[in-house]
């Protein structure tokens, strides 16, 4: 009998598991805490509820076999307690504690000899500027972090007033030539399989994936370091899932941990049209624990993300949609968000072609050919 799902959180990445989980009928319960959460119409049943409630996510937890997230910040004793009780509960509470607060984090790559930049722990804003022979760094709040929030670059000690007055770390900065992300799935069975290395550009003021190619142009020596880690550190927290490792290169040619999310990532949104298995159905193979997909690529791939246009707030429209259509090898994914804002994440397109140079220019036109905008707000209107 295939068992009821649960996964806590309804966002973009339910929506895109719901989409792999319908091609094997699989009955998925979601708990979100927004009654409007993209996921709210594919699931087998939607409760809405807050993630981070004890009693919530205990009771939703006891109306499914198996419990998955598609976001960090649930609440991991209510986990632990469903998993003490016997229930499936992947990737493991313990696995999501530690990710959860990236001191632990770093601490967790050190202590298992994963290579990752050196960094200090740090109590609050005061502790952190007693630190002005470390900079440049980059000051991480412990906790709650997501989406380029709570980062903060820390170049001179002038900058220490943008420190957060919170438990965080100061992170010394790399001086990298790539950013580079592999996803790894591992199921219950010790079975492990990495996707291709991805090489990812950073929106310079969000700090957050603007755009990303698969493969990384990257050697076959530096390809093997960053594959071997990624093998590494899922090993290591022992995770059943999927988990995504984002990596530096530095200019010596080292790969470097930077961080980590236990759950299906920006990092690989193409390979739901560029690879043999994408990494939502692998996610479903590796909590179910069956055999681990192909993760072989069709062709050169490049995804970007779909921001929401700084000055509009309101209904979402897709400007410019139908004649990105008219591209061969183009493929727009909206997340069924109906309100647009500044810079929120409303949906990715991924790019595909055999030859990379082409594949540069046909993402220099995507990026200039759409906008999602709103027609109906007033600073639109101005």
């Amino acid at each position: 009998m295939t068992p009821t799902i649960g996964i806590l959180g309804g966002g973009q990445l339910g929506l895109m598991l719901l989409q792999a989980a319908i091609d094997w009928n699989l009955r998925v319960h979601v708990l979100d805490p927004d009654a409007d959460a993209p996921c709210r119409t594919l699931c087998t049943q939607f409760t809405t509820g807050s993630l981070t409630d004890y009693d919530t996510v205990y009771q939703f937890g006891q109306s499914v076999d198996v419990l998955t997230i598609e976001i960090e910040r649930v609440n991991v004793d209510a986990l632990e307690a469903l998993e003490r009780e016997g229930k499936r509960v992947y990737p493991q509470p313990s696995v999501i504690r530690t990710i959860q607060d990236k001191r632990l984090q770093k601490q967790f790559y050190r202590e298992h000899n994963l290579p990752t930049a050196d960094f200090i722990l740090t109590d609050d804003r005061a502790d952190a500027a007693r630190h002005g022979d470390f900079l440049p760094a980059f000051h991480k709040l412990g906790r709650d972090g997501y989406d380029g929030r709570g980062v903060q670059r820390i170049a001179t000690t002038a900058d220490f007033d943008k420190a957060f007055d919170a438990p965080g770390l100061l992170e010394k900065a790399v001086d990298f030539e790539k950013e580079l992300a592999v996803i790894v799935a591992r199921n219950a069975r010790g079975e492990v399989q990495t996707f291709p290395t991805v090489e990812m550009v950073f929106h310079p003021e969000l700090n957050l994936v603007e755009y990303l190619f698969a493969p990384a142009e990257i050697t076959a020596a530096v390809d093997q370091q960053a594959q071997a880690i990624a093998r590494q550190t899922a090993d290591a927290f022992g995770i059943v899932g999927i988990l995504a490792v984002e990596m530096f290169l530095d200019k010596q040619g080292q790969v470097l941990i930077n961080e980590v999310a236990p759950r299906p990532h920006n990092s690989g949104h193409h390979t739901i049209q560029a690879n043999v298995t994408s990494q939502f159905e692998q996610h479903w193979r590796a909590i179910l624990n069956y055999p681990l997909g192909d993760t072989t690529f069709y062709q050169p791939a490049a995804m970007l993300n779909l921001l929401g246009e700084a000055g509009h707030t309101g209904p979402a429209e897709y400007e410019g949609l139908e004649n990105l259509l008219a591209m061969p090898g183009v493929f727009p994914f909206f997340y069924g968000k109906a309100i647009t804002k500044p810079f929120r994440k409303m949906g990715h397109v991924t790019v595909m072609d055999a030859d990379m140079n082409a594949l540069r220019q046909k993402v220099d036109r995507v990026k200039t050919g759409i906008r999602v905008i709103s027609a109906t707000d007033e600073s639109a209107e101005k």
